[in-house]
């Protein structure tokens, strides 16, 4: 097997070409500098010369609330590059594995989200994705969508990363605590599309469509700092005296966040065996070696 990766050196494409090469799978991956995958002539190229059994897009533009005043460029990354690899791969017969968001809905829902769940994103950043989704499905058949929620890894700039270095230079802190997801260490949305890759290259039938993965169990970005300061401080000094749980609207951002985006994850489970991450135990991991120091 071998795998064609674009956005290499993001969270989760830096842990697919780390748990790939330790299990022994050829990985060409491709970082922003070497293929602007916003042209598609140069997705194109790159696939045609790589000539890949997979080609996984873990590349996407994430900051949220500046997609607000960077609309095109997040709708270029996130919408018209995926459309270009959905054709060329369609073209060469080439499975597509495609990483998305809880942020294609609107977070009005009491329970969590399932796949066939009515979309309709609140931000420019969802909606960037959600056209992304889209244009796959109209261009290709052959496709996988992984929708997946509040990541955290070793690698780029995340929650986790900001709230240590936050905690290191305030005596106080306030989180939204009315605003609901699941954390999703990077190491197990890599995993889940490796397990993937290797069920399509087995053979047989595979089920195309769209999934949802994320961690377990559900909290709070308020909840989710709590076990980020309780770990962190096992690990190194913290100036943090207080960390206060706030609304939403004591905490206006450019672009508004659904309330609950809590993701179902059952039909992963039933079709690829892949169950949700206990995110508490991959925190502790990362600390463990030494990621956020």
């Amino acid at each position: 097997m071998k795998i064609l990766l674009f956005g290499a050196n993001g969270q989760v494409g830096s842990e697919i070409a780390r748990q790939a090469q330790r299990d022994g799978i050829y990985v060409r991956a491709c970082t922003r500098a070497e293929v602007d995958i916003t042209l598609q002539s140069s997705v194109e190229d790159i696939i045609s010369s790589s000539q890949p059994s997979v080609v996984i897009n873990a590349a996407a533009y994430t900051a949220v609330d500046q997609a607000e005043t960077e609309q095109e460029l997040a709708s270029e990354v996130n919408a018209l590059a995926p459309g270009y690899m959905a054709l060329a791969c369609a073209k060469a017969h080439i499975p597509l594995l495609h990483i998305s968001t809880d942020y294609v809905f609107d977070g009005s829902q009491g329970d969590a989200y399932r796949e066939s769940d009515a979309v309709q994103p609140i931000n420019h950043y969802g909606r960037s994705k959600l056209e992304g989704e889209k244009v796959i499905r109209e261009l290709h058949v052959q496709h996988i969508i992984l929708r997946t929620s509040w990541v955290f890894g070793a690698v780029g700039n995340n929650f986790v990363k900001t709230i240590v270095r936050l905690a290191k230079e305030r005596e106080q802190l306030k989180v939204v605590d009315d605003q609901r997801g699941c954390p999703t260490p990077a190491g197990s949305i890599a995993g889940a599309l490796l397990t993937i890759c290797k069920a399509i290259d087995k053979g047989g039938e595979v089920a195309w469509g769209t999934y949802h993965h994320c961690g377990a169990p559900e909290t709070s970005w308020y909840g989710f700092a709590q076990s980020i300061v309780t770990t962190a401080r096992q690990y190194m000094p913290l100036k943090l005296q207080q960390l206060l749980p706030i609304t939403t609207d004591e905490y206006p951002t450019p672009a508004p966040r659904p309330r609950q985006s809590v993701l179902q994850c059952d039909k992963i489970r039933d079709q690829f065996g892949i169950q949700p991450p206990g995110w508490e135990q991959a925190l502790h991991a990362l600390f463990e070696a030494g990621a956020f120091q």
